[in-house]
């Protein structure tokens, strides 16, 4: 399924029924008065975090939503059926946002959280509502009130603990394959993963933590080459950074110009990208010649805790496990 994080939706909640103009009719009771019932009340419109959503998909060809409308007051003053209302589910971490203003609107950070966008119009007073001493047989009712309408801007933005970035081919999909649930596609040629991935990290102690397989980045990606912008965003919510690195492309005499690429990509799309917590992990240490890389990116970088791992071989992986359970536990007590 594609992924969808970006949807312009119109929606409108129902109309108020109109008031009726009716007069009682019955035997020997030639003069009963207005009866006229009052019209139902507008549908709302109103959106809910699911757990169960994942992408805006369902909104790549169905952007119209109406709730129903109110129906029409009755004689004997019964009033109308209310419309019905209309909940449409997005998934957690999206924004809401006039399309047309740009004014945030809602951001959904928690599951089955609610909020009415629409309201529904109040349906129209019947006659029986205008009866006075002066109009005893007022021949006329209120329509209903309109629905509401707005476009809506929704952009999803991913919420996890971690999220794993760094250049296309850095082993991102294998590790979160190695310590979570998640199943992305695993290939030895760039942009294997054209989508984020989250998966869940089980933990020998405590809460197991989030993980995002953020698409990998290149040179420029904040102007939007390669993946670009399109999944930089992603990397806003999460609380810190596994800058994966695959040890075999390290260059001897420029160990940190991949990493540096990176941070740099990072800090051009957002300052705050790269002042989240980071740690450096150097991948695919089982292959032929990583050792010396590793060694000399490690001098190159003396003053950074470095992880040294094999997502394949799964070496060292429980040792990152628990360094993110650490970091993690870092920020909570801060």
């Amino acid at each position: 399924m594609k992924f969808i994080d970006e949807a312009i939706i119109y929606v409108k909640s129902g109309d108020g029924g109109r008031g009726c103009v009716s007069f009682r009719r019955e035997k020997f009771i030639p003069r009963g008065g207005p009866d006229g019932g009052d019209g139902g009340k507008g549908g709302d419109v109103v959106l809910k975090s699911s757990s169960q959503r994942r992408t805006l998909h369902q909104f790549q060809y169905k952007k119209h939503f109406n709730a129903g409308n109110g129906s029409s007051g009755l004689g004997k003053k019964k009033t109308g059926k209310n419309g019905a209302d209309l909940e449409i589910e997005i998934p957690i971490g999206t924004l809401v946002s006039n399309s047309e203003t740009g004014e945030l609107i809602k951001d959904f950070v928690i599951p089955n959280e609610s909020h009415l966008i629409a309201k529904g119009g109040i349906g129209g007073r019947g006659n029986a509502r205008f009866k006075t001493s002066t109009n005893r047989t007022p021949r006329f009712a209120q329509p209903g009130e309109p629905g509401q309408s707005i476009t809506l801007k929704l952009e999803l933005k991913l919420l996890a603990d971690a999220g794993i970035i760094g250049f296309p081919n850095a082993g991102k999909s294998t590790l979160i394959r190695t310590f979570t649930s998640a199943r992305p596609k695993v290939g030895s040629y760039p942009f294997t993963t054209l989508t984020p991935n989250l998966g869940v990290a089980q933990t020998s102690y405590g809460e197991p933590f989030v993980v995002a397989d953020i698409p990998g980045l290149i040179d420029g990606a904040h102007k939007g080459t390669g993946l670009g912008i399109q999944f930089l965003k992603h990397i806003e919510r999460t609380r810190i950074l596994i800058h994966l690195i695959d040890t075999s492309t390290i260059d001897i005499d420029k160990p940190l110009e991949g990493y540096q690429a990176i941070n740099k990509e990072l800090k051009a799309y957002d300052k705050s990208l790269v002042e989240k917590p980071q740690i450096i992990v150097l991948n695919k240490l089982d292959l032929p010649d990583t050792g010396q890389k590793a060694k000399t990116f490690q001098h190159a970088l003396k003053n950074k805790k470095i992880e040294c791992i094999s997502a394949a071989t799964a070496e060292g992986v429980d040792r990152l496990v628990g360094r993110i359970e650490t970091e993690l536990g870092r920020i909570n007590e801060a």
